[in-house]
C-alpha cells in the first residue's frame, strides 16, 4: 500500500535546501582551486586584564567569484563531512603555521574537526610545521567543536594525549551546543573551554543562562582547563562574565575577525628617524 504522497512544500523546501548546499560546495571548491582561502583573526582577551590578548583564533574565510567574504557559518556545515572540508581543515592549518613561524610573540588557536585526525595531507602539514620553530607547538591551539569530537572521542583522546606531550595547546570550542558525555569530558583532558554564544548572548539579562554558566565555569575549573566565553557583545555581559569568574572573552565587543592583524601591519615610515 502506498503511502501519502509527499507535501508540495516539503518538496520545495528540499529542492532549495540542495540547490544551496552544491551552490556552497560549488564555491568553496573554486576557492580552493583558485587559493581565495585565508585566515581571518579574532582576539581572546584576559577577562581580568580586558587589555591584554591571550591568544587569537584563526578562523577561516573563503571568497566567492565577486570577492566577497564568505563567513564560515555559511558553509562548514555543509563541507563538514566531505573531502573539502579536509581540505580546506589543512589549508586554515597551514597558514596557522606560517604564521606561528613569521610572528614568534604570537599564539593562535585553529580550528580542526575530528574527521581530519585520519587524513594524510593534514598530519603532514602538522608534523611539518611543528618542525618550523622550536616554539610552534606550545604557541599552537587546535579547537575541535563539542560535536565533532564526541563522533571518534577514542581517536580525539588518544591523538591529543600525543600532542599535549609535545606542547600543543587543545581546546573544546562551542561547548554547551552537543551532547557531551560527563564520562567523556573527564577522559578528553582539553586544556581550554569555549562557551558557545547560545549562554553568553545577552547574558546579564538573562538569569538561567548566569546559572548554567557559572555552572560551566565550575566544572572547567574542577578539570583545571581555562574557560572562555564566545560571542561577548556587550560591555554588561563582560562585566557578568568576568563576575563569575570566566578568564577569557572573546567577540565582537573586543574585536571584529581581521583579515590584517596589527602585527601584519607595514613598519612606520618614521620607524627609522
Amino acid at each position: 500500500m502506498r503511502g501519502p504522497p509527499p507535501k508540495q512544500g516539503q518538496n520545495a523546501l528540499e529542492l532549495a535546501l540542495a540547490k544551496r548546499d552544491s551552490t556552497i560546495l560549488r564555491t568553496v571548491r573554486e576557492a580552493i582551486r583558485h587559493r581565495q582561502v585565508m585566515l581571518a583573526f579574532q582576539p581572546v582577551v584576559q577577562a581580568r586584564r580586558q587589555e591584554a590578548t591571550a591568544f587569537h583564533e584563526g578562523l577561516i574565510r573563503v571568497l566567492d567569484e565577486t570577492g566577497r567574504v564568505v563567513p564560515a557559518r555559511e558553509f562548514i556545515e555543509t563541507v563538514e563531512e566531505s573531502e573539502d572540508g579536509r581540505i580546506l581543515d589543512c589549508i586554515a592549518l597551514e597558514q596557522g603555521l606560517r604564521e606561528l613561524e613569521r610572528e614568534p610573540g604570537l599564539r593562535l588557536a585553529i580550528n580542526m574537526s575530528a574527521r581530519s585526525i585520519g587524513y594524510g595531507d593534514w598530519l603532514d602539514t602538522l608534523t611539518r610545521g611543528l618542525r618550523a620553530g622550536p616554539t610552534v607547538a606550545e604557541r599552537l591551539i587546535l579547537e575541535i567543536t563539542e560535536a565533532s569530537a564526541m563522533m571518534v572521542p577514542e581517536l580525539v583522546i588518544s591523538f591529543m594525549d600525543d600532542l599535549q606531550a609535545r606542547g600543543v595547546t587543545f581546546a573544546m570550542d562551542d561547548f554547551g551546543a552537543g551532547y557531551t558525555a560527563l564520562r567523556h569530558f573527564k577522559q578528553f583532558s582539553f586544556d581550554i573551554l569555549k562557551i558557545d554564544g547560545l549562554f553568553i548572548r545577552g547574558i546579564a539579562q538573562d538569569p538561567d543562562n548566569q546559572v548554567m554558566t557559572t555552572a560551566i565555569i565550575e566544572i572547567a575549573r574542577q578539570f583545571d582547563m581555562f574557560t572562555v566565553a564566545e560571542s561577548v557583545e556587550r560591555a554588561e555581559d563582560a562585566r557578568l562574565l568576568t563576575g563569575i569568574g570566566i578568564d577569557c572573552l572573546q567577540g565582537y565587543f573586543f574585536g571584529a575577525p581581521t583579515v590584517s592583524p596589527a602585527w601584519r601591519a607595514p613598519p612606520s615610515k618614521h620607524a627609522h628617524g
